[in-house]
């Protein structure tokens, strides 16, 4: 008797357990399309994603081969500094002369001394998965903070790319360290740290000059938030800190060749070869070579920056000199950037520069990979559905992918970035609600 008032009493804990759990359960279950479709959820699935790449990265470091490109050239450039060689023009690699600014010599002498003098590559690729999973982080914090980006978009952003893992894991190139500096001055601009967010873009730069591309967003931030005046000290911040790896921790390099380092670090018209472009192999050689296509692709930049910036980006509805003026002197009151505006601004600025590069080799993809569910779902557009975003984002990948590039590979990734660009342009309308009222009113 006794045993069976013990089994009665362990059936009905059994039952008053699964009762409390019955309706959680089920409300998950309701719910699941929301975790999915909801951007507040955005943390909830990038923890989990981020436990998933954990696995993922370190499974492709030991289960798929080490690539070996730029790696040696790196320690190679770097060991001559070490050496004593300050003069850049004579500074080599395997793959050519050292093209970088001073904060990549210091930041890959680290890496030198970490990894054994640069033969290490496994304790490398270590350091690299980590980057990866920070870059990561600091991806997710933005989206999280935009809420614009529904959550299952950032499973084709994480697991799905073999190109992005192959990049930071198995070619350990020095676009990813850029990257993940440039994202981390989005962070602080965000959390309106203006003054570090310019010193971290600094440095992004001092990396690699390709994160230029963005300079001409955070400029038209810096001068709708502060005015001309109030931008000079932060712009003071870019170019003293800019000038702090060039001079302080670059002095070495100037004393010994200053034409030679900056012409090097700074090259900004130099040739790439047509072997490695992703984005223009359907081109004859001759043309993708020849100086007049450059200059086209630079007018083209630079007048669809204008065009976003005079007709996307400035919100007031006065002239965009207003710009110029302290915001408190402005005729329309001035009203705080939201991180939708900052991060559109951002991305859209690094974008347009991509699309109109002389070349794109194949480790370009992660200067605006992480960037691409931002564009693509950030702005609404009926015509553009879930499947067609998807299909865009599939096509792209497939395009970084396909290896050697080809005509309809380099076509695909222009039609795809045709599509980005016209999703941007066709976005809401560029003033606030507010002001469109005051315009109606007059």
């Amino acid at each position: 008797m006794a045993a069976g008032l013990r089994k009665r009493g362990r059936a009905g804990a059994a039952a008053q357990a699964a009762g409390v759990c019955a309706p959680w359960l089920q409300r998950v279950w309701q719910e699941r399309r929301l975790l999915l479709r909801e951007p507040r959820y955005t943390l909830l699935v990038a923890a989990c994603l981020c436990l998933a790449e954990v696995g993922i990265t370190f499974w492709v470091i030991h289960r798929v081969a080490y690539t070996e490109i730029d790696w040696k050239a790196y320690m190679a450039q770097v060991e001559g500094v070490i050496n004593g060689t300050y003069d850049y023009t004579q500074l080599q690699g395997d793959t050519g002369p050292l093209v970088y600014p001073a904060g990549f010599v210091y930041i890959f002498m680290g890496l030198y001394y970490a990894t054994g003098r640069g033969t290490d590559i496994r304790t490398a690729q270590n350091i690299f998965a980590v980057l990866y999973l920070a870059t990561l982080l600091l991806v997710f914090l933005i989206y999280h903070q935009t809420c614009k980006v529904p959550p299952f978009v950032f499973f084709f952003m994480c697991c799905a790319s073999y190109r992005v893992h192959s990049i930071f894991v198995l070619r350990l190139f020095n676009d990813p360290v850029a990257m993940a500096l440039l994202f981390l001055s989005v962070n602080l601009l965000l959390a309106q740290r203006w003054g570090w967010g310019c010193c971290c873009f600094s440095l992004a730069v001092s990396v690699k000059m390709n994160i230029l591309l963005f300079a001409p967003g955070l400029l038209f931030l810096l001068l709708t938030q502060f005015g001309f005046r109030g931008a000079l000290p932060k712009l003071g911040i870019c170019a003293v800190l800019q000038t702090h790896p060039q001079v302080v921790l670059g002095l070495p390099f100037l004393l010994k060749n200053p034409i030679g380092y900056l012409s090097r670090s700074f090259d900004l018209g130099r040739q790439f070869l047509f072997r490695w472009t992703v984005n223009w192999r359907f081109l004859p050689e001759a043309l993708f070579l020849h100086r007049a296509f450059h200059l086209a692709l630079l007018a083209a930049h630079l007048s669809l920056l204008l065009l976003f910036a005079l007709c996307r980006w400035h919100r007031s509805g006065e002239s965009i000199l207003s710009l110029l003026k302290d915001p408190s002197k402005r005729k329309v009151p001035p009203q705080p950037l939201t991180p939708n505006q900052i991060v559109s601004i951002l991305f859209t600025s690094n974008f347009i520069g991509i699309c109109f590069s002389r070349s794109l080799h194949y480790q370009f993809y992660v200067w605006y990979f992480h960037t691409l569910p931002y564009l693509l779902w950030a702005t609404p557009a009926r015509w553009l559905t879930h499947l067609l975003r998807l299909l865009v984002l599939g096509l792209i990948e497939l395009s970084w992918n396909t290896y050697p590039s080809t005509s309809c590979s380099s076509a695909a990734l222009h039609a795809c970035h045709a599509v980005i660009l016209l999703q941007l342009w066709l976005g809401p309308q560029p003033f606030p609600k507010n002001v469109q009222q005051d315009k109606k009113g007059h």
